[in-house]
């Protein structure tokens, strides 16, 4: 004898949902809480308009990178702000920073530069 769940799955007289009711919730897909917790982390750091633009300043920067005195004019915020946000980049692995007397210089990971491109593709791809 079956019964009707809360849900409308039909049970089995063990109560459990039958096998072809539950496969067709299944996505096929498992993503690991590790992944799941470095794009979360990832994807927070652009979750704040000083990073992100942050971020796009510096990727425009090139490889020879760029200091915090030159981003803060165009960010128009202090420059503790837009030293916590590089911080919080490079914590996220987005920027890269290299130290030269009492200056420090930032530049784009690889991962940054392939993530802004994602986001300009798709963004493109929404516009059309």
């Amino acid at each position: 004898m079956s019964q009707q769940t809360t849900a409308g799955e039909e049970t089995g007289e063990t109560g459990e949902v039958e096998e072809a009711d539950a496969a067709c919730c299944s996505t096929g897909v498992a993503i690991d809480e590790a992944s799941v917790a470095a794009d979360v982390r990832l994807l927070s750091a652009l979750g704040n308009d000083t990073r992100y633009e942050a971020l796009r300043l510096v990727a425009e920067a090139g490889d020879d990178g760029v200091c915090v005195c030159e981003v803060q004019p165009a960010l128009g915020v202090s420059q503790g702000a837009v030293s916590q946000a590089l911080s919080r980049l490079h914590g996220a692995g987005l920027v890269d920073r290299r130290k030269e007397g009492r200056w420090r210089y930032y530049s784009a990971t690889p991962v940054a530069t392939r993530l802004l491109d994602t986001l300009d593709e798709v963004r493109g791809a929404t516009d059309e």
